[in-house]
């Protein structure tokens, strides 16, 4: 049975409490009970001592222990729970506290009654010397039971030491119920509001978004992936519904037209002419160039498994590029430049490195403005190699910028034959920057043109160094 994040933490935290109070209880109460015993144990002793040294003071050689002396004495035994007998130097008896031998410990029974609750214990005598003006006079013994150094005062502090153990655990447990109470609750309700934003976006509603607002880092992150993720979802289905429109569009053109001259051509209104046969050409050719584009940028996904590497001079093939592009811009009224750092060696496939700047300043060239200009840069610093290709061109508007590296992706809606292509030539572009591990990206201005940001890593593009 599955069990709700609320009551699992609830239980995990005060179980945690419950165990963790316990063993400190159990410790303390072990220890504190442990030092105290060995406390009264010593004022036991201390107490004996005392006596011993009372009893050595009351001792006459002569006349051994009078009467007052006596009674003194048996006061002292009644008020410590102490059996004493003394001694002289022959061993006879010339005092006890019992009139019976402790041996048969029915007297020291009968001073244990006051504590009852009590289990005595080992049944112990003591031989302490009878010294007298520094001369040994007899002996005296103490009897006790192991028990005896418990008095009513030491009984009452134990047993309410106890009970403040058992007390403060309680109040712990119930305190550690309440907090873990408002902490999973702190954890769980903003899980569950999240995850109610997940179930709207899993049943169709990408416009939902978390709202949850949380101290908790890990929360705070986990909603702003949540909404990053639904933002692209609903992006990518902006783009799924377009690139159907998209490709719709690419291919019923072309095939209308078709249909439209071959019916023209049936039906005897027109005549088969070399300008006809030449649209039809260039309408299949359109269709055939939109295959291959589809087709290419399927082999792409495999691209880091197809990269023919070899090590050239980046900054003369492209001096080359920019050389083999002159007459194009010059036919336009364009101008390309270029500003080369000289002898960059890398490590790549030259090919498709071409096919990257042929796509770039071709685009350039086609949505610059009259006497436009574009620069061709590249650099090297700290980060890698860069390379730069600036227009001052049409511009990219900043609600299709997040877009110009999708499939079939066109900031003209229109999708003018004149103005581009299928859509595919950024895609292919940013595929094999990345299948090289480099990066690419754009700033732009509507109106002021676009730069195009190539980085590849020093490591990929120089191994042996």
């Amino acid at each position: 049975m599955k069990m709700s994040l609320t009551k699992k933490l609830s239980i995990g935290f005060l179980l945690t409490a419950f165990i963790s109070i316990f063993i400190a209880g159990l410790v303390s109460n072990y220890m504190i009970s442990k030092k105290f015993s060995n406390y009264l144990i010593a004022e036991h002793k201390t107490k004996v001592d005392k006596i011993a040294t009372v009893i050595d003071g009351l001792y006459d050689e002569q006349t051994g222990i009078s009467t007052t002396n006596k009674a003194e004495i048996l006061r002292y035994s009644n008020a410590e729970e102490l059996y004493i007998q003394v001694k002289n130097a022959t061993g006879v008896i010339v005092f006890t506290s019992s009139s019976t031998n402790l041996q048969n410990k029915t007297m020291m029974s009968s001073m244990m009654n006051d504590f009852s609750s009590i289990k005595p214990g080992q049944y112990t005598e003591d031989s302490y010397p009878l010294i007298k003006n520094n001369k040994k006079l007899g002996t005296i013994v103490f009897g006790y039971y192991g028990t005896s150094f418990l008095n009513t005062g030491a009984l009452t502090f134990k047993t309410t030491l106890n009970h403040s153990f058992f007390v403060s655990i309680l109040i712990a447990l119930i305190f550690g119920l309440i907090i873990s109470i408002f902490l999973s609750k702190q954890i769980s309700s903003p899980l569950t509001k999240i995850t109610d934003t997940a179930n709207k976006m899993r049943n169709g509603d990408l416009e939902a978004r978390s709202q949850v607002v949380s101290k908790t880092k890990e929360i705070d992150d986990l909603t702003i992936s949540m909404n990053y993720l639904a933002e692209t979802l609903q992006n990518q289905e902006l783009l799924r519904k377009r690139l159907t429109s998209d490709m719709a569009h690419e291919l019923r053109t072309p095939l209308t037209n078709l249909k439209s001259h071959v019916e023209a051509l049936l039906d005897k209104v027109w005549e088969p002419t070399e300008d006809m046969l030449t649209s039809f050409y260039e309408e299949i050719q359109r269709l055939i160039k939109l295959v291959e584009g589809l087709n290419d940028i399927a082999k792409l996904e495999q691209t880091s498994l197809n990269l023919n590497k070899s090590k050239f001079n980046l900054s003369l093939e492209l001096e080359k590029v920019v050389t083999s592009f002159e007459p194009l811009y010059e036919t336009s009224g364009s101008k390309i430049n270029s500003n080369l750092i000289p002898n960059i060696e890398v490590l790549m496939d030259k090919d498709k490195l071409k096919q990257v700047m042929y796509n770039l300043l071709s685009n350039s060239l086609k949505y610059s403005k009259i006497n436009g200009e574009v620069l061709l840069t590249l650099k090297s610093d700290k980060d890698g190699i860069i390379i730069e290709v600036k227009d001052n061109g049409i511009g990219i508007s900043k609600k299709d910028l997040p877009f110009i590296f999708e499939r079939f992706y066109r900031s003209d809606e229109s999708r003018d034959k004149n103005t581009g292509g299928a859509g595919i030539g950024l895609t292919i572009v940013k595929a094999i920057v990345e299948a090289h591990t480099g990066t690419i990206s754009v700033n732009s201005t509507l109106g002021k043109g676009s730069t195009f940001f190539i980085t590849f890593p020093k490591p990929i593009l120089n191994p042996d160094k």
